[in-house]
């Protein structure tokens, strides 16, 4: 039977997935694809504890409602973030985070 531990095993699994993809990538859309890994581990484990922990039906909706605004937050944040990305390779040629370095003085 599954349980609120495997959610959250699976849910710390994924998270650490992510924290490693941002902190040891080098390309910016590799990046942005682990953020998004991480907000998908928070999305797991609120779907978790909404439908294991002992809640009213109300209280029992709002961690499904949360994970909506997380997948909205993470389309809104993709959107701005692949235009950003673009225009660095059309100025860079490049998307590399090592190499861009337009607002040093």
């Amino acid at each position: 039977m599954i349980e609120l531990a495997h959610f959250q095993v699976l849910s710390a699994a994924l998270f650490s997935i992510g924290v490693y993809g941002v902190l040891a990538r080098r390309s910016a859309v590799l990046i942005l694809m682990s953020i998004e890994l991480m907000l998908n581990a928070v999305s797991i484990n609120l779907v978790g504890f909404a439908a294991f922990v002992d809640f009213s039906e109300a209280q029992r909706a709002l961690g499904q409602v949360l994970v909506i605004f997380v997948i909205t937050i993470a389309a809104a944040e993709l959107a701005l973030a692949v235009a950003i990305i673009l225009r660095l390779y059309r100025n860079r040629a490049s998307v590399n985070v090592d190499e861009i370095d337009l607002l040093k003085w």
